[in-house]
């Protein structure tokens, strides 16, 4: 189980607390206005912190330095950039993203490495997919047999800089596109993972573990690297 610290208690807040918290996370939900807590139900076991949730005092009653992810999901755009990198640049959370309204300004964080989801096609589903890695293993499509599925895959940033078959080679995936920059692009050969990247492949249903096991590390040194 993972501690998980939400900014805003709005709709996609609420839904994103109550989610985790039944599957036995630690949650905790920040928000400035009180009455914002009401929304939540009434068995809800994890912290309510009333403040700023860029605010580092507020961060850290929310045992932000233990946090597995941080969603930023308030209403302002600026407020969840500046909350989202001071958990990431100051705390090293290692999942974090922000919800934003303006896709142009999607773009350029996603250019800076901070998942966004912006409004347009937002859902409280499509968090847990960034906050939640395992969540992504449900699929965004399923082929016939139900043996395959294709959904996002967890990678971590030490292979950012490594060629798609590279990936390909080390896991049992078939990268089927990428997201970058809010767009879908088609792999070509050569083409290399970057930064902020969201990698979209097909897998096996029974795979999941293995993927993970290989992806979301740092990729071992290779032999001619270590002479290096």
């Amino acid at each position: 189980m993972a501690h998980f610290v939400i900014m805003g208690c709005g709709r996609v807040g609420v839904t994103l607390a109550h989610t985790l918290d039944d599957a036995g996370h630690s949650v905790a939900i920040i928000d400035q206005d009180d009455r914002a807590f009401r929304r939540l139900r009434r068995n809800f076991s994890g912290l309510k912190v009333s403040g700023v949730g860029f605010d580092r005092e507020t961060l850290e009653r929310a045992n932000i330095s233990e946090a597995y992810a941080f969603a930023a999901v308030s209403s302002g755009d600026n407020s969840n950039i500046l909350a989202t990198r001071v958990a990431r640049e100051t705390y090293h959370v290692p999942h974090v993203v922000a919800r934003i309204y303006d896709p142009g300004r999607a773009e350029i964080y996603q250019r800076l490495g901070i998942p966004t989801v912006a409004a347009v096609r937002w859902s409280s589903d499509q968090v847990l997919r960034r906050i939640l890695p395992e969540h992504s293993l449900n699929g965004d499509f399923r082929e016939a047999s139900g043996r395959l599925i294709l959904g996002e895959v967890n990678v971590h940033e030490g292979w950012y800089g490594y060629g798609l078959e590279e990936l390909e080679a080390a896991a049992p995936i078939r990268i089927a596109y990428l997201s970058r920059f809010g767009e879908g692009v088609l792999p070509v050969p050569g083409m290399r993972l970057q930064q902020g990247d969201i990698v979209h492949a097909m897998m096996p249903v029974n795979a999941g573990k293995d993927i993970e096991k290989v992806l979301s590390v740092a990729p071992k040194p290779t032999t001619e690297q270590n002479a290096q």
